[in-house]
């Protein structure tokens, strides 16, 4: 998720855009000129160095300095040339323009209702998991504000006397502030202050104790299992009833993360094993390393979850928001929940008007009643100040602009790799005296919440829109009307752009992301403690928002955390894998009007497994899945073994003898509920086995929708389950129809009773194996 301060948390990290521009003192500079003359490219060639020879005193000169010569679809040439030069060749008939070269480099009102909790529903997963009662919810983040009204106790059931935890006592924290739905709580920093140090808390920034400062273990815990909360809102904005999926289940909180340096793995190891200890029934982490990943015995999540594992604890955590990139998607682990982040169908519309009447749509959380009047609009890169590099400029990075120039005005400033999010360029207009900001950004549906000055958000055609319009008058002027919430008018869910995606690069065969659930603009609770205001009693320093939209796979892990436990409360003596895979085996690969599911990138595109896992998750559907794809820890054990860990280390982690014996091909037939091939030479052949978990007399047919290039077939294709037989084994083979390298590929295999289907995705990538000879 995105932070309003520079300092990010390590875990909250930020996704990355695709391309960046990064100025640069350069002597390349690329002439222009328009249509191409000649239809012979020779001819064009010519010209150029014609062109050029003139200035640079020759012709060798001139081909000595041409890069390239652009003769194809347009005319123009770059070349090395010194300033002077270039402003010499600007003024030449037939030059359209003469540009610097740039470098390119590569890189909760609402979303409980989109997933219909409807608690009258009589099948519903909320009816039937009694809201979550009776299940115990570790969050191991930043800590909770134990104030909010998301966390009052009113009709909570006692603290269970399985219960072990405790209600640790802090600053501005004491027992008073655990109750019947906060009923453990304990904070950890013993190994963040080996790595930085004493932490100071007297600048107001943290406090030594569970409380938080920064909201982010607020926001996740309300929207895991916050209470009802009528009309709740950010500036009136997504106002409705906001609820945590499992709003009558208790909350355990674990503080690992401090708003000044991040999460230390000895402080999360410790967390791990105080949450196992006194009883959690599932935990819930929205935090997460960056890649390269550490291996499964190298890395504290892993092992800790390991051990939540083994004793029957579900362990959901948050993919990453390093998207849209591949190979990004973080706490791979097979036997975690990895979830990706999703939109839900709501949006804050805001019309851009423009002094010629031209109307644009943007979007907006916050715009001042002021600027419902004309103001004047200058773009930042026209008000450069001195010595700043435009590409800073154009995306108002801080001291890059004339704030004599900028005083009283709109400004528009677009993304960069530097400058990404709108809350960023509003400070720095507001430094400047701006009164108002449009920001142009790669086409998302998520929106960032300015509080410096009033922003509109806008996608890249429209902020080009808008810079043609302030280059075309004189006195260039804007107005903006006050943002509305509009609930079904976006299709949704889409997989976020932030969202990492996979395949992971750590374990290619087993797929990650999980699963996909609402992870963008959620509106939940948040601290009320503000960064801005000296330390001193919690009343001193208060934030006036009590809600907060935020966006990220931190949101969407607490989604998927409360729908486990109501399906643990559901089905108490399944394991975790059994979970998982219900949660898999009956996702939805489609948006809301049944068109297939898009991943937002560059460009868009259908979404698929390795953006969303096993789609997005459709909770209802999860309570009866038919058959289950189901593991235990012998079996990850015989993973770790297969995936070569020295079988000593492994027997110690499961208390197993011979972990390693028999594990020949395991990877391929690790019994997860899909099936990744990432090397298909020619023919191979999987074996799976299921569990039914519906009525004891079932008959399942299979269906397949083959990966594209790959010829599957499934022996026995009807499973017949009965009284007498719960399990069942079948095999898959898959054979390459490709005799070149390929990419990777997605199918789908269904079980399908009549009443169930029990789908999971197939990936394939063939390769050709005298490619690697």
């Amino acid at each position: 998720m995105s932070f309003p301060w520079a300092y990010c948390i390590i875990f909250f990290v930020v996704y990355q855009h695709f391309c960046f521009t990064a100025a640069i003192s350069s002597n390349v500079y690329i002439v222009y000129m328009g249509e191409k003359p000649y239809d012979a490219p020779e001819l064009a060639e010519n010209s150029h160095h014609e062109l050029l020879s003139d200035i640079l005193g020759g012709k060798k000169a001139a081909m000595e300095a041409i890069l390239y010569s652009y003769t194809r679809g347009f005319s123009g040439f770059s070349a090395v040339l010194t300033p002077s030069q270039a402003r010499i060749v600007a003024g030449l008939p037939g030059v359209v323009r003469v540009v610097p070269n740039r470098i390119f480099n590569l890189h909760t009102t609402r979303s409980w209702d989109f997933l219909q909790f409807n608690p009258q529903l009589s099948n519903g997963i909320l009816l039937k998991g009694q809201s979550g009662a009776g299940s115990i919810i570790g969050v191991l983040d930043s800590g909770i504000w134990p104030e909010s009204e998301s966390f009052k106790d009113d009709g909570m059931e006692d603290v269970p006397s399985r219960w072990k935890g405790i209600c640790q006592e802090g600053e501005e924290f004491n027992h008073s502030n655990c109750n019947r739905k906060i009923i453990g709580a304990r904070w950890y920093i013993k190994g963040y202050e080996a790595e930085f140090g004493k932490l100071i808390t007297s600048d107001g920034t943290e406090f030594l104790s569970p409380r938080d400062a920064t909201g982010h273990g607020t926001h996740t815990s309300s929207t895991v299992a916050g209470a009802w909360i009528e009309n709740a809102n950010v500036l009136g904005l997504g106002q409705g009833l906001a609820r945590g999926g499992a709003p009558s289940a208790w909350l355990a909180v674990y503080k690992v993360c401090w708003a000044t340096g991040g999460c230390s793995s000895a402080d999360i190891l410790a967390a791990f094993d105080d949450a196992i200890f006194d009883g959690v029934d599932v935990i819930s982490m929205s935090l997460g390393s960056l890649p390269p990943l550490s291996t499964y015995v190298d890395d504290t999540v892993s092992i800790g979850s390991f051990h939540a594992m083994a004793k029957g604890i579900s362990v959901v955590c948050s993919g990453g928001n390093n998207g849209p990139y591949s190979e990004t998607v973080v706490n791979t682990a097979p036997w975690v929940i990895t979830v990706a982040a999703s939109t839900i169908d709501r949006a804050f519309p805001i019309i851009i008007t423009l002094g010629n009447n031209q109307t644009f749509v943007g979007q907006a959380l916050y715009m001042s009643e002021d600027l419902d009047k004309f103001y004047p609009i200058v773009y930042g890169e026209d008000i450069m100040s001195t010595d700043a590099y435009e590409d800073d400029a154009r995306s108002c990075i801080a001291d890059s602009l004339n704030a004599t120039l900028a005083r009283g005005k709109v400004l528009l400033c677009f993304e960069s790799r530097l400058q990404r999010f709108p809350v960023n360029a509003a400070r720095t207009v507001k430094n400047i005296q701006g009164i108002g900001l449009v920001f142009a950004k790669f086409r998302t549906k998520e929106v960032s919440l300015c509080l410096d000055v009033p922003c509109a958000q806008v996608d890249l055609t429209i902020g080009t829109s808008l810079l043609t319009y302030i280059g075309s008058t004189s006195n260039p002027v804007v107005k903006f009307n006050l943002p509305k919430t509009a609930v079904g008018r976006q299709i949704s869910p889409n997989v976020a752009l932030f969202s990492s995606r996979g395949p992971s690069s750590l374990s290619p065969n087993v797929l990650k992301p999980d699963i996909a659930a609402p992870g963008v603009d959620i509106l939940a609770a948040w601290s009320a403690a503000t960064r801005a205001q000296p330390s001193g009693a919690v009343e001193n320093h208060l934030n006036p928002f009590k809600f907060k939209f935020a966006s990220g796979t931190s949101m969407a892990c607490p989604h998927i955390s409360a729908i486990v436990s109501l399906l643990k409360v559901i089905h108490p003596t399944w394991s975790p894998a059994a979970i998982k895979s219900a949660l898999v085996t009956t996702a939805s690969l489609t948006d809301e009007y049944g068109q297939a599911a898009v991943a937002e990138g560059a460009p868009h595109k259908q979404a698929d497994p390795f953006d969303y896992g096993g789609g997005h998750v459709d909770p209802n559907k999860a309570v009866n899945p038919g058959l289950v794809y189901d593991l235990d820890v012998k079996d990850h054990a015989r993973f770790l073994c297969a995936m070569g860990y020295n079988a000593t280390a492994i027997s110690l982690l499961t208390r197993t003898n011979a972990p390693c014996r028999g594990t020949a091909n395991f990877l391929a037939n690790f019994n997860l509920p899909s099936i990744t091939i990432p090397q298909l030479k020619n023919c191979m052949t999987v074996s799976r086995t299921v569990t039914n978990v519906g009525p004891d007399i079932s008959i399942y047919t299979a269906m397949i929708q083959s990966p594209p290039g790959t010829d599957v077939v499934v022996k026995p294709p009807i499973l017949t389950f009965s009284s007498d037989v719960k399990k069942l084994k079948f095999k898959v083979t898959f054979c390459s129809l490709l005799r070149v390298q390929g990419t990777y590929s997605f199918g789908n295999l269904l079980w399908d009773d009549g009443s169930h289907v029990v789908r999971i995705p197939l990936i394939v990538r063939s390769i050709v194996e005298e490619y690697y000879h």
